[in-house]
């Protein structure tokens, strides 16, 4: 079957693909990032998806030509603009399915979210939900899932990379509030197998089915059994006031990028609990018990490394980021006076005082320094860092062999000294960087 598997690159996404793949299905990843296709699935088909400019079904037509059924994964938790989640989860998702109906893609399964139903005022639910009716509202051969928490010992992205760094610190392990709130676990291959055999199956049931785990668990009981099996020691729990949560969301939700948002935050103090009955009536499957699924999969060192650093992340690249402004800022000026002074005896602001190069290398350094702050593509940041440790070294060379005789021998040994110090914290930006490469 050739299927088309939309948010191929997202946690649930890859997972879903690989299964198929797996089971001799033709499988098209369906991303917004070809280069990130291209690394997680470099045998298959990419077809560019972009949920938040594709928002008619005449985008839409060209790409479904031939495809036989459909999964979209596709789901923003938080955002920087609403607008965005309204087009991910709404106006193009509805434009996607519209355009299933009108070239004949019959088969179609949505993956949703459990509790998007339960009338919680959330622009995450609403938007999903009203996807959710609009392909009912189709002729079409649906079936939506509403998974609750889905978690993998073979990775962990979001919530449950979250999870798992709160399980894994030292002495106390945080728990929102008292801990009490109701989760039911799913394991991924209980969902991706179930989604293979929906698909392959003879007839499309039509129905909004949970997928959960056996039985619900308190995200204190779920910490914990992280905690285990990561091979920790024990520790005490440490119950963080709710309100003290909300303005930790809060500012989540200002800084961006990280899995505690309110809207997160939100969906946890609902809880996230169903009955599995539906989903074995479906699928035939009989989800496994968190505890059993972890005993199965042992955790490896990486999982400890992960789960430790996780917290560590964002510290270090702020301190390597504030590191590259405030040492560059310095040396902007301080540089520039010094060199002017030693050099010419002049003052630096008066007309004819020495150019130094070395001013385009800290005002360069001052530039990355603040793009990293931003969190600014920092591939090119990067790159940028890479160029001015480049343009030192050659400075520096180009000093010591005497071409310039501006800058002087007395000048040789400080100027080395600096591009030793920005090449090593260049090194720890490139550690920084791939600590951040979550996915």
């Amino acid at each position: 079957m050739k299927v088309l598997v939309t948010g191929a690159t997202g946690f649930i996404g890859r997972h879903v693909a690989a299964r198929l793949i797996a089971a001799g299905h033709e499988v098209l990843i369906g991303a917004r990032d070809g280069r990130r296709a291209g690394r997680v699935f470099p045998d298959q088909r990419f077809i560019a998806c972009d949920f938040t400019r594709d928002l008619s079904s005449a985008a839409w037509s060209p790409r479904l030509l031939g495809v036989e059924a459909l999964v979209n994964c596709v789901g923003v938790l938080q955002p920087r603009r609403r607008a965005t989640m309204e087009a991910v989860h709404l106006t193009a998702t509805a434009a996607l399915f519209d355009a299933c109906a009108a070239v004949g893609v019959r088969r179609v399964i949505q993956v949703s979210a459990l509790g998007v139903d339960s009338g919680i005022d959330l622009h995450y639910a609403t938007s999903k939900l009203a996807a959710d009716a609009h392909l009912q509202g189709l002729d079409l051969d649906w079936t939506i899932l509403r998974p609750s928490l889905v978690y993998t010992p073979a990775g962990s992205y979001g919530g449950t990379s979250l999870l798992r760094a709160q399980a894994a610190l030292p002495f106390f392990v945080p728990l929102p509030g008292r801990g009490d709130q109701l989760f039911q676990p799913v394991f991924m291959d209980d969902l991706t197998e179930g989604i293979r055999r929906l698909l392959e199956g003879g007839k499309a049931i039509s129905e909004i089915v949970p997928v959960t785990g056996p039985a619900p668990l308190a995200v204190r009981d779920i910490l914990f059994g992280l905690r285990r099996w990561l091979g920790l020691g024990r520790a005490w729990a440490l119950p963080i006031p709710m309100p003290a949560m909300r303005f930790l969301a809060r500012l989540g939700d200002l800084l961006g990028g990280g899995p505690l948002t309110t809207t997160s935050l939100r969906m946890i103090e609902q809880g996230n609990a169903a009955p599995p009955d539906p989903f074995t009536r479906a699928t035939g499957i009989v989800p496994r018990r968190f505890d059993q699924v972890l005993a199965q999969h042992p955790a490896h060192v990486q999982d400890r490394w992960h789960a430790r650093l996780y917290f560590l992340r964002p510290v270090l690249q702020t301190v390597l980021a504030l590191f590259w402004i405030v040492s560059a800022s310095v040396m902007l000026f301080g540089q520039r006076v010094f060199i002017a002074r030693e050099l010419s005896g002049s003052d630096p602001a008066a007309p004819g005082a020495a150019f130094d190069p070395w001013q385009v290398v800290f005002g360069l350094a001052l530039l990355s320094g603040l793009l990293l702050l931003l969190r600014w593509k920092v591939r090119l940041v990067l790159a940028l860092q890479a160029w001015v440790l480049a343009i030192a070294l050659l400075w520096w060379a180009a000093s010591l062999l005497g071409v310039m005789a501006v800058v002087g021998w007395q000048l040789v040994w400080p100027n080395l000294m600096l591009f030793l110090g920005f090449a090593l914290i260049f090194l720890a930006n490139l550690a920084a960087w791939a600590l951040g490469d979550d996915r």
